[in-house]
């Protein structure tokens, strides 16, 4: 029975032995060795087998990580704002890991120029429930105006993945009102996302 099976898996290339069972911490009696059949490639080295290219999986701060400017001036919100969710992913590099953070940093500066097309400020509604009675609202509009950068944060924040690497991605988003930020030492490259209010 055991010479059949071993004529069976000659023809793949393989060849069976009831010995790897000792190496692979498997019990160690005789009808059990039988049935066991591990397998390993018998073709030469340096043949097809050799050569199977394997998915890279990116490991937690094995990646250097950059920092990216933007400047908001005259941005459409929900354009920028998906632009800057895939650098804050790392989905813009080949090494995108979905459970790795991969992404970088992006400084975004002159939030209080953002735009968004069409009546969107006055017609759309920031809404919450806070505990009390009654439901709190406020409109894009109201919301720029006491807070620019919420408006970005807010946007970005719902394009990111509702779980604690989601947070922790979006740790690393900066958004200034001004043209001046604080990361002068970091040198941020400059960049251009988003798409220009025309």
């Amino acid at each position: 029975m055991a010479g059949d099976s071993a004529m069976g898996w000659a023809k793949y290339g393989l060849r069976a032995s009831g010995q790897p069972a000792k190496l692979l911490g498997f019990p160690q009696n005789k009808a059990f060795s039988e049935r066991v059949i591990c397998t390993w490639p018998t073709t030469p080295v340096g043949s097809a087998m050799t050569l199977i290219q394997k998915t890279y999986v990116a490991k937690p701060n094995e990646l250097p990580q950059k920092w990216f400017h933007v400047d908001a001036s005259n941005q459409i919100l929900g354009r920028l704002a998906s632009d800057i969710a895939m650098i804050l992913m790392g989905k813009h590099r080949p090494t995108y890991t979905p459970h790795v953070d991969t992404g970088d940093f992006v400084v975004v500066t002159n939030a209080d120029k953002i735009v968004m097309t069409g009546k969107k400020m006055e017609q759309r509604h920031y809404a919450w429930y806070n505990g009390y009675t009654g439901q709190k609202m406020e409109s894009y509009q109201a919301r720029f105006d006491r807070k620019p950068e919420e408006l970005i944060i807010a946007a970005v924040r719902r394009m990111m993945p509702k779980n604690k690497i989601g947070r922790h991605m979006l740790d690393k988003l900066k958004v200034y009102a001004g043209a001046e930020h604080p990361h002068a030492a970091q040198q941020p490259e400059p960049i251009e996302l988003g798409k220009q209010a025309s």
